[in-house]
């Protein structure tokens, strides 16, 4: 076991590069035009455009402005670890924009997570033990309609009917927990988690009744109640640990995607996120903002694989050969 986590280690941190490079590439050698003259504004004269050459590295050949990128990144320059470089807007440092709006992210990711766990996993399993009968065929119906909700719709019409209408819940906003306490921060997080979840959560509880009602079948589970196991550990004992492993696949990815920035959700309820950071970046062509972002997003994306990789050698351990 222990040899097959280094193998997936070292694997991840090779494939991180490999991204990194393929980052720098796109953002830095393609043929866009001069970043110093971007920066620069209109009617940059040579001595600006030598000044932020020389301020960003721009000075240099392509390969050490390459590992002035990497360094900065990963194991940071004069504004702290990790360095993330200067926003090429703002002239800031990008560490403690990028750390803020992930934090928003982040608390709307895994929040929005434990909401369509809770509700996709139960409605699965549930129409799984009891298939064909008016509940299952209820709950996919559901299901369906959900998945064919998209958030640019669900978002505003839950902001309609919740806040405009009934008064039930806050509307848009974001409200830090150490500074205004649990009921208020908790209060404007409930839209935005139920929104973004309601898709997560007909997805999988349609994924759960497939691969749980295939489990079922298999010869060791008729095996297991031959033997005189009950049903409920026959369910839980081994129809779930082999119905569940795809989903462990699926929900690793979705909340690393997740965290790189959920970006009509942060834009309709007006939250500071990465997301929305993003199309900040995008808008002020902030080529080393961009580039940060997408690094950002393929760490989550690489840690969340592995993760999900060691989790899947554990709950089959036929993975692991």
């Amino acid at each position: 076991m222990i040899s097959y986590i280094i193998k997936r280690v070292l694997w991840a941190i090779l494939v991180l590069l490999i991204v990194v490079f393929i980052t720098y590439l796109i953002f830095f050698m393609l043929p866009s035009g001069d970043p110093a003259v971007r920066l620069a504004g209109k009617n940059p004269n040579p001595l600006l455009l030598a000044q932020i050459r020389a301020q960003f590295g721009l000075d240099h050949p392509w390969y050490v402005q390459y590992f002035l990128f990497l360094k900065h990144a990963f194991f940071g320059d004069q504004y702290g670890w990790p360095g993330l470089g200067l926003s090429f807007t703002s002239k800031v440092p990008l560490k403690n924009i990028i750390f803020e709006r992930i934090a928003v992210t982040a608390q709307l990711a895994f929040g929005a997570a434990i909401v369509w766990l809770v509700i996709g996993l139960s409605v699965g399993i549930l129409a799984a033990l009891r298939p064909h009968t008016l509940g299952d065929r209820a709950a996919m119906g559901v299901a369906v309609l959900a998945i064919a909700m998209p958030v640019f719709v669900l978002g505003p019409l839950a902001l309609y009917v919740f806040w405009f209408k009934l008064h039930w819940l806050p509307g848009t906003g974001y409200y830090a927990l150490g500074r205004y306490g649990f009921s208020p921060w908790f209060g404007h997080w409930v839209l935005p988690w139920c929104v973004l979840a309601l898709l997560y959560a007909a997805f999988y509880a349609r994924l759960t009744r497939s691969n749980l009602m295939e489990a079922m079948t298999e010869d060791y589970v008729r095996t297991a109640r031959a033997k005189g196991l009950s049903e409920k550990r026959v369910v839980l004992k081994h129809g779930l640990r082999a119905g569940l492993t795809p989903i462990v696949t699926v929900f690793g990815l979705d909340l690393a995607l997740l965290l790189g920035g959920a970006i009509i959700t942060e834009s309709i309820f007006n939250l500071p996120g990465i997301g929305q950071l993003t199309v900040q970046a995008v808008g002020g062509q902030d080529l080393n903002a961009i580039a940060v972002i997408t690094l950002v997003v393929a760490t989550f994306v690489v840690v969340a694989n592995l993760i999900v990789d060691i989790l899947y050698a554990f709950l089959d351990p036929r993975v692991r050969y």
